[in-house]
């Protein structure tokens, strides 16, 4: 659990019941002490407090600029393994047991790494006994900024690592660059393998990047999506699709994307659009994206959450989404659904 979040956050009635996480990145998982040793391990020695200054930034840049510079020191098979298991210890302290996991994946092309090694390594980990509570399984992510024929690269590595836990395909990075157009071969590659596709759209771009990463991609979660905020007809567009909409306020706030979205210097919470979204009825999950480059945890988003004036019964609702939207068998699905609806009862919470 992130310390500095469990000092300041109120407990919700979601605390103590077993969640889903399903829009996390692994390399944003790294908190700056991971970042030390990571570094000393490669023969460079980093000070706390220059660590600590790469963790503030005050946009989207300055937040792709740090997850290069933590990414630098993820150089062998052994260094993913660290941070898998500083992550397994995390999310089962907040009594996650199943994650679906984002790794890097068009990162580590551009570093010329073994993409199946690395996987391996943190396969390993994740099976390991320790971590026997948590199921974790991956997305493997490209970059769109890389373009596309990178991408179809890691769509390719992607349909060959299923053995390892492989369930999706999907793309990050700068929305902005490239024509959505350019990446259907990816997508349409991974799924014919049986891969689930998701997508970032509309975090910092515009309504139509969320409609067309649905309609030209095959995207079945959105990563974040706060632009439908903006399109009453998008929405019940998804609505009626069923798209998720995977939000992440603190990551939505630390990157400046909801102030460039509302067209202000800065946001602030209550100018979230979670609530609104789920009064439309929208299909909506709740993650940290990267929790210790914005420094939160998943108990602190749904302590957020509350603060928005989410009723216990919404809280409740939107944990259980998690698991609804999970990319699981339906028979392993329904045993994660009957589990939560166990300790919900057993909570008395309903």
């Amino acid at each position: 659990m992130n310390a500095a979040n469990e000092s300041n956050r109120k407990p919700t009635v979601v605390d103590a019941l077993p969640k889903a996480e399903t829009h996390l990145h692994l390399e944003g998982s790294v908190r700056p002490d991971t970042a030390i040793e990571l570094a000393k391990r490669h023969e460079i020695t980093l000070k706390h407090e220059s660590v600590l200054s790469r963790y503030k930034y005050k946009d989207f840049n300055g937040f792709i600029q740090t997850f290069k510079w933590v990414t630098s020191y993820l150089q062998t098979p052994d260094d993913y393994a660290l941070i898998t298991q500083k992550l397994c210890e995390e999310l089962l302290a907040q009594n996650v047991v199943y994650a679906e996991v984002t790794v890097s994946a068009g990162v580590m092309l551009r570093k010329s790494q073994n993409i199946e090694a690395n996987i391996q390594a943190i396969r390993a980990v994740a099976d390991s006994v320790p971590f026997s509570r948590l199921k974790m399984v991956f997305i493997l992510d490209a970059a769109r900024q890389f373009g596309h024929e990178e991408a179809l690269k890691v769509a390719l590595a992607a349909g060959r690592l299923q053995k390892l836990g492989v369930v999706a395909f999907g793309m990050g990075g700068d929305e902005l660059a490239f024509p959505t157009e350019h990446f259907r071969p990816a997508f349409d590659h991974a799924r014919h393998e049986g891969l689930r596709i998701v997508c970032h759209a509309g975090e910092i771009g515009a309504p139509q990047l969320v409609r067309e990463a649905v309609s030209i991609l095959g995207a079945e979660r959105i990563g974040h999506g706060i632009a439908v905020m903006h399109d009453p007809a998008l929405a019940e567009w998804l609505q009626t699709r069923r798209i998720i909409l995977e939000n992440c306020p603190t990551s939505n706030l630390c990157t400046g994307a909801l102030a460039k979205q509302i067209g202000k210097p800065e946001a602030t919470l209550q100018d979230h659009p979670l609530p609104a979204f789920l009064k439309r009825g929208l299909l909506v999950t709740l993650s940290t994206d990267d929790p210790a480059l914005f420094h939160t945890d998943l108990l602190t988003e749904y302590s957020k959450a509350a603060s928005l004036g989410l009723t216990n019964s919404q809280l409740v609702a939107l944990a259980e989404q998690s698991y609804q939207s999970a990319f699981l068998a339906p028979e392993e699905k329904q045993k994660y659904v009957s589990a939560f609806r166990a300790a919900v009862k057993s909570a008395g919470l309903v």
